[in-house]
């Protein structure tokens, strides 16, 4: 029929998914947008790193070199008054822990000022003069304030370190039980030779000239060895009154006052305060105290810092071993000291005796 009826047709209804393409762009962009995310995360997480190591950098030190250590005031404070540490006797080298405290604060630019904490009856002459020259050395070149807080003992070259302060007014603190002074020059020697003499043994060295053998605890010493002894230790006893006079500038006015100190003779904190050979009776929180006003800073915009040894994996692994070795090597050493003629300035009548670890 013409006028039939047709069925409407119907929108058919698409089931395919959308075009791969599509999927992937919106893919892309969420990705994107994550990936923008991560990148700058990524990039804040790497400056505060950076910032945290420019804060902390110096505990981060050579494996040769002293670990830094927190002591007192501001824990996270940026800027550091730095403990430098001089403990027993005082021996020659470069590879001293003193010496190592002292580089390590050349180097670290966060440091504004020095604690110089002393507690030794000195040592041999060239190893406190080293330390006191490179301590000067610190101070003019960065122009750091020392300051000296001294424990139970701070004789002769210990003494003679102390002059490192300079002329920095009121920056020597002794604690009230300090001993101190004992500014002079000792060369030991022992005459032996009545006592070999019982045992029937002579000395019988050979040697280029009459003088080599100067000092020799084999046979008693000759007036002409004594006198070029005697001058050996008056020259080098100048030298140390030169230090003390830079350190105590009263003493330039007056080296009388000076002389009748520098006898040898060892004074209480009071006694030394009395004839101008320390500031003032304090602890080492006392020091710490000034030497942050003299930095300029206050309490709570630095923080103090002191330097520890670092553990030796080698000596831990070989154990009893290892220090049985070191003890041994240490006697040797002690040993060639005693029979070694040298000047000291030591607070002691047997500087072999008194060897101890390089400080």
């Amino acid at each position: 029929m013409a006028d039939e009826t047709r069925p409407i047709p119907l929108t058919p209804v698409n089931t395919q998914s959308p075009p791969p393409q599509i999927i992937i762009q919106q893919r892309s962009s969420v990705f994107g947008r994550f990936g923008k995310w991560l990148v700058g995360a990524l990039i804040i997480a790497v400056l505060f790193i950076i910032s945290l190591y420019n804060s902390y950098h110096s505990y981060f030190s050579p494996s040769d070199m002293p670990q830094e250590k927190y002591h007192s005031l501001a824990r996270v404070a940026t800027k550091k008054i730095a403990i430098i540490d001089v403990s027993g006797t005082i021996m020659e080298g470069e590879d001293s822990f003193a010496a190592k405290q002292v580089q390590r604060v050349r180097d670290d630019p966060d440091v504004v000022a020095v604690v110089l904490r002393i507690s030794s009856p000195g040592g041999t002459v060239t190893g406190s003069d080293y330390i006191y020259h490179h301590l000067r050395m610190l101070a003019e070149q960065r122009k750091l304030p020392i300051v000296v807080s001294m424990g139970s003992v701070c004789a002769s070259g210990g003494y003679y370190i102390a002059m490192a302060v300079g002329s920095e007014p009121k920056s020597i603190f002794a604690e009230p039980s300090t001993w101190t002074g004992s500014i002079g020059v000792i060369i030991p020697h022992f005459d032996v030779s009545g006592g070999l003499s019982k045992l029937g043994i002579s000395e019988d060295s050979i040697t280029s000239g009459p003088l080599k053998k100067m000092g020799t605890p084999t046979r008693p010493m000759t007036e002409a060895e004594r006198k070029i002894m005697q001058t050996l230790v008056d020259d080098t006893f100048k030298d140390f009154k030169e230090i003390v006079v830079n350190g105590r500038p009263k003493f330039k006015s007056d080296r009388a006052a000076l002389d009748a100190v520098a006898t040898g003779q060892i004074f209480t904190a009071k006694q030394a305060m009395s004839h101008g050979l320390v500031d003032q009776i304090g602890f080492v929180e006392d020091a710490i105290a000034r030497a942050t006003q003299l930095a300029g800073e206050n309490a709570d915009s630095v923080r103090c810092v002191k330097y520890e040894r670092r553990p030796s994996l080698f000596g831990s692994l070989l154990g009893a071993e290892s220090r049985v070795s070191a003890s041994s090597s240490a006697q040797l050493s002690a040993l060639m000291d005693l029979a070694t003629p040298r000047a000291y300035y030591l607070w002691s009548w047997l500087p072999a005796a008194v060897h101890s670890n390089k400080n």
